[in-house]
């Protein structure tokens, strides 16, 4: 069974940074994908970042240029770095890592970031 825990949320004004951690535990047979999801309140989650056997990367085009994933797969973690943060980037940001031998996929509890001013 994998576990994942994030950490980093937090609130920040625009144009401001955060980065978010997310470390996985358990036993990662066949992972080679792991990412980043946010819901933005009276939202759906929606897709972030990717990133396949630590180095691949893929964004969603509102995050592109801003936001940087990065991984290391000997240590199972995945960071999560955001940049000119906008009001809009406001959500509950979760960790996900998948699909592993069997098709499952595993979430974090999720971490808040606000940015207001």
């Amino acid at each position: 069974h994998v576990q994942l825990v994030e950490s980093g949320g937090g609130s920040v004004q625009p144009g401001g940074s955060l980065r978010l951690s997310c470390t996985a535990s358990g036993v990662m047979v066949n992972i080679v994908a792991m990412g980043w999801y946010r819901q933005a309140p009276g939202k759906q989650r929606e897709w972030v970042a990717t990133i396949i056997l630590g180095r691949d990367t893929n964004y969603a085009d509102s995050v592109k240029g801003r936001f940087t994933v990065s991984g290391d797969a000997a240590k199972n973690t995945v960071d999560l770095r955001m940049n000119s943060l906008k009001p809009e980037d406001t959500a509950v940001y979760y960790c996900r890592a998948g699909p592993d031998y069997a098709g499952n996929y595993y979430w974090g509890q999720g971490t808040q970031v606000t940015v207001s001013s």
